[in-house]
């Protein structure tokens, strides 16, 4: 049912109709200035400069003195005063194009061009003197109107946060802040991008549906691929693809990749997310460490006015190279006290239990100590630290640690508690990966719906050959949580996955057409009483009084209803 001002906008956009308006042309409207070119280098000297501008965008706020008006317009860059004068824009007797159009047809939300020149008010406003304008979109719903007082407080805002991802289009025009979020997060890609590139790196694409869901331990998305007749999944990691770019001769490939996993849903978790992964031959963990401190701290500048501190709730982080190195043995006697090395399973899962950690049948020595780390450990780590060495159990892809076989060569980094990036000196042993395969594949006959496929085709790659190599990945709705100070990360997907929206389905026109009620007065009835059937219930004296007093109240033109024709509704079926 629609709102009494959908309603209004829908008989502004009849008038404009009839007024010759077209309220959605198709004509480019050439745009010479933005807002902040305006605001940001108008001069009192040289008015001359801004003398003739045009500029397009959303209506924000309306402000009447009859012959005169001050609107505000938003565009992509931010807002500016607009101003029209009643007898500029009708130099003629016929004053309709103020007098309706502008007073009584431009609503709140409707996107507009203008032309005109900057001028400062009496009140040290800059404004632009409005010549003429052309109607570019007719808005029909009302935009929620967010309030700021003379004391900086916010009233009626637009914050409930089911409301704002549904509706991120309208979260963007009403919360400026938002905005600023997304722009920061390409900002944050296209530094990383220009670090990458300036090693000479080469940015690739891989395959999001693929027929083994490698490179990770996930749950994956599966889907049917009816021409072939054979299951896919929805990537959930792009690593084996990109180290068989390394097989085939490149030296470094990176990656900005959506994955999917079929996991559960958090303020850290969306089941569709941004990874980037980047593989270059001939280096090891320890050269992608300092590789991955300086590619932050460069990210961090780019994004940061040239500081490498970014505030996260009552933590001010630091990224500025060199981080902290500890080994996963090292963090875990730290923090628990005991030391887990050379623990077997059973020992370790009794080792679970005296720290009080959930723990289940299926779980392996991999995801037995990930729980120890993850709950007794990794809060600690508040400024960036890479966490180094892990046991051979919890890395399937990573290279035998050359001192240690029963550790690997794998680094993460965490901040703020959580981990940012994984790493590891690549393990290209095709021996050695397909029995680290194979312990996957009885890790998933035991249940563990998370454990490794084998892949038989990235096996046969390592056998043709791969020289030792780097692999770092960096989970950029993460990064761009710390680098936002966002607690959820909702609030940095513009379309974060959320339950499908129930709408009701409004009566259809035909049927209060066929029941004799004339087109004009279909949407008055329906916003009175939302059917045909609840209509008729009442007595048509009834149905009569309130249409004509809905009428009253909108000041509509159309002729007031007679009873008899009311009446006549009652008797079609």
């Amino acid at each position: 049912m629609l709102s009494e001002q959908e309603l209004q906008r829908r008989e502004s956009l009849k008038k404009l109709i009839e007024l010759g308006i077209n309220p959605y042309p198709a004509d480019e409207y050439p745009v010479t200035h933005h807002a902040t070119d305006i605001l940001q280098h108008f001069s009192d000297d040289q008015p001359q400069e801004f003398a003739s501008v045009s500029l397009a965008g959303r209506i924000m706020s309306k402000r009447l003195m009859g012959k005169a008006a001050f609107f505000d317009l938003k565009d992509a860059t931010g807002k500016i005063q607009i101003y029209f004068q009643r007898d500029q824009i009708c130099p003629t007797d016929d004053k309709t194009l103020y007098n309706e159009v502008v007073k009584k047809h431009i609503d709140i939300g409707d996107f507009i061009g203008i032309k005109g020149y900057v001028f400062r008010t009496q009140m040290g406003e800059l404004t632009v003197h409005v010549h003429t304008f052309t109607f570019l979109s007719k808005a029909l719903r009302p935009l929620p109107i967010v309030k700021v007082d003379a004391q900086g407080q916010v009233h009626d805002a637009f914050t409930d946060p089911e409301q704002r991802y549904r509706m991120r289009y309208v979260d963007l025009v009403v919360n400026p802040h938002v905005k600023d979020i997304f722009i920061k997060r390409t900002r944050i890609i296209q530094a990383m991008r220009e670090y990458f590139n300036s090693f000479g790196y080469l940015e690739v694409e891989t395959p999001i549906l693929q027929p083994i869901p490698g490179g990770a331990t996930a749950r994956p998305f599966i889907t049917h691929h009816n021409a072939l007749d054979i299951p896919l999944y929805l990537r959930i990691a792009n690593e084996l693809y990109l180290k068989r770019l390394i097989v085939g001769g490149f030296e470094g490939v990176y990656e900005f990749a959506k994955n999917f996993r079929n996991e559960g849903m958090d303020r850290t978790h969306n089941p569709e997310f941004t990874g980037m992964e980047i593989y270059v031959a001939y280096k090891d963990y320890h050269w992608m460490m300092q590789f991955t401190e300086n590619l932050l701290e460069h990210v961090t500048k780019a994004i940061n006015n040239g500081s490498t501190q970014v505030l996260f709730g009552k933590h001010t982080i630091d990224f500025k190279a060199p981080y902290p190195r500890i080994t996963m043995y090292e963090a875990i006697r730290r923090y628990t006290g005991i030391d887990i090395s050379g623990m077997d399973e059973d020992q370790l899962r009794q080792t679970c239990h005296q720290l009080h950690i959930d723990v289940t049948p299926e779980m392996g020595k991999a995801k037995l100590i990930d729980a120890i780390f993850g709950e007794k450990c990794e809060p600690h780590f508040i400024q960036p630290t890479f966490i180094i060495d892990y046991p051979i159990e919890m890395s399937p892809l990573c290279k035998k640690h050359r001192h240690d076989p029963q550790l690997t060569e794998r680094f993460e980094l965490i901040v703020n508690g959580k981990e940012i990036a994984n790493a590891y000196s690549e393990l290209n042993d095709p021996l050695d990966q397909r029995q680290r395969f194979e312990e996957q594949l009885r890790l998933s006959q035991r249940g563990d719906d998370e454990a490794m496929f084998i892949d038989h085709d990235f096996l046969r790659a390592l056998e043709y050959g791969m020289p030792p190599t780097a692999g770092l990945g960096i989970g950029i709705d993460r990064l761009t949580m710390l680098l936002t100070g966002q607690t959820s990360i909702q609030e940095v997907l513009f379309f974060p996955q959320m339950k499908p929206e129930q709408f009701t389905t409004a009566p259809k026109t035909d049927t209060w057409a066929h029941a004799g009620i004339p087109a004009e007065w279909i949407p008055l009835a329906q916003e009175a009483f939302g059917s045909l059937d609840t209509m008729r219930s009442l007595k048509p004296t009834q149905v009569h009084q309130q249409l004509n007093g809905l009428r009253k109240k909108k000041k509509l033109t159309i002729p007031a209803l007679q009873l008899s024709e009311v009446e006549a509704w009652f008797t079609q079926n």
